[in-house]
């Protein structure tokens, strides 16, 4: 990936989503050429100059300082996800030789991680890691995502985006691929110099057009927790709260958790599910579908 085009693309788009009435500025003149902010506005509100702030935003980054990044987030209004990746961005501008070295990720589990997976008996749990591969998972998991892990090798962003089963899988496919983009974009800020990472996003753009303009975009977001509603082949509509976690031991990878609020139609579908997957290995043909009592 071109690091400048990405510094100047980020900087670009959060500029045009700022109105001078959002940034409490009087909107001087009735014609505006800019959908938001001028680069003088951003500048002035930062407090750099015009020249250095349309340095950066031209894409060089280097030498900038964690003042100037912490100003610029504010003036851009700036969430902590696109903060966070501000200052990536400015990391791999600056980045030594050495540090260009990408780092290395886990692409398997420990003994002791798929133990504490399967100690997990009431919800679904999943692991994946930077490639948005699924590397492990309970037994739970596995059947909650059974579409997912039907395919030979299971990469939850390749069946979003590749896939015709992902549009009926997930009910809010516009917002999942979105979220999928939005995670992917901070991935890659955060290591720049993967290749393996960048083949992945070079092949859904390749062969995405609903990836291509949703990496346009240039938004960036945490995928740490929120609510899931997916149509599952066996036992229909589930609504499920996930939490995300990093694994600090296993640089990469990912721990998803999945549970039904109690006492509603998605607890008993996740119960009627939990009955499906303790007599089948959830194989990768299409299922009967069970009846939910009532």
């Amino acid at each position: 990936m071109d690091h400048r085009s990405e510094a100047r693309e980020f900087l670009t788009t959060r500029r045009a989503r700022i109105t001078p009435d959002l940034a409490g500025l009087p909107a001087f003149g009735g014609n505006r050429r800019v959908p938001g902010l001028r680069r003088e506005e951003v500048a002035l509100l930062s407090g750099v100059s015009v020249d250095y702030y349309t340095r950066l935003e031209r894409g060089d980054l280097s030498g900038v300082s964690d003042t100037v990044l912490q100003s610029l987030a504010r003036a851009l209004q700036l969430d902590d996800a696109e903060t966070a990746h501000l200052h990536d961005l400015a990391r791999a501008a600056n980045a030594s030789p050495v540090a260009r070295k990408p780092r290395q990720t886990t692409t398997t589990v420990r003994p002791s991680i798929q133990r504490l997976l399967d100690a997990i008996t009431d919800a679904p749990a999943i692991i994946r890691n930077n490639y948005y591969d699924y590397v492990a998972a309970n037994r739970l998991g596995r059947a909650l995502y059974s579409p997912v892990f039907a395919e030979p090798a299971p990469n939850s962003a390749r069946f979003a985006f590749f896939n015709p089963a992902a549009h009926e899988f997930y009910l809010d496919w516009d917002k999942v691929t979105q979220e999928f983009v939005a995670a992917m974009r901070g991935d890659a800020g955060r290591n720049p110099f993967d290749k393996r990472l960048s083949d992945l996003v070079g092949e859904l753009s390749t062969r995405s057009e609903r990836f291509r303009t949703l990496w346009a975009a240039h938004d960036v977001r945490y995928h740490r927790t929120g609510v899931k509603r997916l149509h599952h082949p066996v036992v229909g509509d589930l609504e499920l709260t996930y939490e995300a976690f990093e694994l600090p031991a296993d640089l990469g990878l990912q721990l998803s958790t999945f549970t039904a609020e109690p006492a509603t139609p998605s607890e008993d579908a996740l119960k009627l599910l939990a009955t499906w997957a303790a007599t089948t290995d959830a194989p990768a043909s299409r299922p009967a579908t069970l009846h939910r009592d009532g």
